[in-house]
């Protein structure tokens, strides 16, 4: 395969990359807080960011020392992105229950009313500047960033003989997950927004929905990793 070929194959790869359940699922709970599809999409950029950071680093070491990353390291990296959804899905969860809709009932001139309420900040205390808003994602995409060096670096060790042109596949793998993460980010911005504006209890169902998900799928991971391919052992 020619350099240029095998350039392009990274490009699509990296598209494909951003597609990964557990990049989708740790996304989609910082996501969620989110009524515009703009800021949706600095949110995955931030992820893709971050992710091509770790992804460039660890390659600089890799490809310097020409050695591979241990498979006990590699897998406590992948073992910490259970960890990180398990806390991404409990923290949407608790902000879920933090902003649950409460029904009272209060009498007025004789007859009794529901009122209902809810917890949720108003728009004034859910604003964040764009350096705030895309520290989180910027963390989260280094840690996947991080899990998924081993594999990668293997590849481009065993198929790429020049690091300068394995760097550059890097950089372009990047390029794409970062390009892939900031689409389908405004895609879920662009539903969150829809359903927060139409259907409330819809968009509570979603976030409720995508934080269980997240803890379980979580969970999994550091089951699989930890106790099926012996981690902890």
């Amino acid at each position: 395969m020619t350099p240029l070929a095998t350039l392009g194959l990274g490009l699509l790869l990296g598209l494909k990359h951003a597609f990964d359940a557990d990049h989708l699922i740790a996304v989609s709970t910082i996501v969620t807080r989110e009524r515009s599809p703009w800021r949706s999409l600095w949110i995955g950029l931030c992820w893709g960011i971050g992710h091509t950071l770790t992804l460039l680093l660890v390659g600089l070491l890799v490809l310097g020392l020409k050695k591979q990353i241990p498979s006990p390291v590699g897998l406590s990296l992948e073992c910490l992105v259970g960890v990180v959804l398990i806390g991404l899905g409990v923290a949407t969860l608790y902000d879920c229950w933090r902003k649950r809709v409460h029904a009272h009932t209060h009498t007025h001139a004789g007859t009794p009313h529901a009122h209902f309420h809810t917890h949720a900040d108003t728009q004034t205390h859910q604003h964040l500047h764009p350096v705030q808003l895309g520290f989180k994602p910027l963390l989260v995409g280094m840690v996947h960033g991080l899990a998924g060096s081993a594999a990668l670096m293997l590849l481009v060790l065993a198929a790429i003989p020049s690091p300068t042109l394995g760097l550059i596949y890097i950089a372009i793998f990047g390029c794409g997950s970062v390009v892939g993460m900031g689409l389908v980010s405004v895609l879920l911005g662009w539903v969150f927004s829809l359903a927060a504006d139409r259907l409330r209890d819809l968009e509570y169902g979603l976030r409720l929905a995508i934080g269980a998900l997240s803890t379980a799928f979580g969970a999994w991971i550091v089951v699989e990793i930890g106790f099926i391919q012996g981690l902890f052992f």
